[in-house]
């Protein structure tokens, strides 16, 4: 896991470059008319984990904004102005007072869009404050089911939980599991997750012998004692166990360890916990475990200009590529909308983000915030089709179609992408 306090040093200054955009302005609802809001420069704020269970997930989500605005300034800003970046710590579930007093700092800042957090919980401890403050927020890892719809001013670029869960459950049936056990953090993200998993499970004719819906056998956050967790989840005798949680899976792992649970082929991780453990257990203790991750594998050119970004920035190579590319395609996402509504301000970007993410008819497909400059000038529609590769937003701001990775562990304990499945959003 990776500790870094300094991930996002240097993320507020940017090269100075402008064009001038005379685009004419949609509504979301695809009304045309001029745009009203704000035409200050564009500052987002970043609200990601740089300290807590989920520091590991900070620096590929920084470097993803950071490249973002990189390549947004670089191709003239938005309105003829540079981005400006203003960052702060999420930290994680387990001291909300971190996420608390960061968004009262970026909305001091005047931010117009704060992409994060990394965490549900964290997300769902600020989110009434944000949009109050007529901030749109834009998370690249929220998975809960109950943030779909939540607010007006908030969307995401990860797809929620009854994708991933289907993808988990299916993975589990596919390799002969019928008897599942599951070891669940007491977490609104953790449980959400695992009520899906169990949905597939089960109607794939599967059955959850220990940990299901309703039997109230979550541990609590920060727990570190699981002798009696894993003593009573293997007396069911499943044949396989999933583990939903942050850092706590390295203590459940140590004590199934303990109890010689057979790991390979048997145990299963979810985005909260597929991680490098290569420096925290004996080599091959997790071999043959399975996980995933919401995303595509992020190609090779951009893992390299990401690495190039950080390195400069904060003086070190990623080691974890989780949710970059939804970290990149938020950023853009918001520019665009500033562009097609021709204001800054956060009502605006609400306004117009479905919109460029491909909602709208004949909507002209683009890859670049350059290429959809271009499109939005010459008076069409766009369709941003991103690095994470989702598909347009829907009425809830949700991913209508995402990306589930499918990685194994091997005998360094290093999760290894091996395959994408790709599901459709309800909404």
């Amino acid at each position: 896991m990776i500790r870094r306090s300094t991930a996002a040093r240097g993320l507020a200054v940017a090269a100075v470059l402008s064009v001038g955009l005379a685009a004419c302005a949609t509504t979301s609802d695809g009304g045309e008319g001029e745009g009203s809001g704000s035409s200050d420069p564009l500052k987002i704020g970043t609200l990601l984990p740089l300290t807590g269970n989920l520091a590991y997930l900070g620096p590929p989500e920084v470097a993803g904004v950071g490249l973002a605005v990189a390549d947004i300034n670089e191709a003239g800003g938005v309105l003829g102005n540079d981005v400006e970046i203003a960052s702060a710590d999420s930290g994680d579930g387990d001291n909300l007072n971190v996420s608390t007093n960061s968004v009262t700092d970026l909305l001091g800042q005047d931010v117009s869009a704060i992409i994060g957090a990394a965490s549900s919980t964290v997300t769902l401890n600020v989110v009434d404050s944000v949009t109050e403050a007529g901030v749109l927020q834009v998370s690249p890892a929220n998975t809960s089911t109950t943030l779909s719809g939540y607010s007006p001013l908030f969307a995401r670029t990860a797809p929620p939980d009854t994708v991933q869960g289907q993808a988990l459950g299916s993975l589990m049936l596919e390799d002969g599991h019928q008897k599942v056990a599951f070891l669940t953090m007491q977490d609104d993200y953790a449980t959400g997750l695992r009520d899906n998993v169990q949905k597939a499970v089960e109607a794939g004719g599967g059955e959850v012998v220990y940990g299901g819906t309703g039997d109230g056998t979550e541990f609590a956050q920060a727990e570190t004692n699981f002798a009696n967790v894993v003593s009573d989840a293997l007396a069911a005798k499943p044949d396989a166990i999933a583990i939903f949680a942050f850092e706590e899976t390295k203590a459940a792992i140590a004590e199934l360890v303990t109890q010689d649970w057979e790991f390979a082929g048997k145990t299963y991780l979810c985005d909260g916990n597929t991680a490098d453990y290569s420096k925290d257990f004996d080599p091959g203790t997790l071999e043959g475990v399975k996980g995933t991750i919401p995303g595509a594998d992020a190609p090779e050119d951009f893992k390299e200009r990401l690495n190039e970004w950080y390195q400069e920035d904060a003086g070190e190579e990623l080691s974890d590529y989780a949710y970059a590319p939804e970290s990149y395609d938020a950023a853009i996402l918001v520019a665009l909308a500033a562009v097609r509504g021709e204001g800054t301000d956060g009502q605006t970007l609400a306004d117009n983000i479905r919109a460029v993410s491909g909602s709208e008819e004949g909507a002209t497909e683009v890859s670049t915030f350059e290429e959809g400059v271009e499109a939005l000038e010459a008076g069409d529609e766009i369709s941003y089709t991103g690095v994470a590769g989702i598909g347009p937003l829907n009425e809830d701001n949700d991913p209508s179609s995402a990306f589930i990775g499918v990685y194994e562990y091997d005998d360094t304990n290093k999760n290894i992408w091996t395959k994408v499945v790709e599901g459709s959003v309800q909404g």
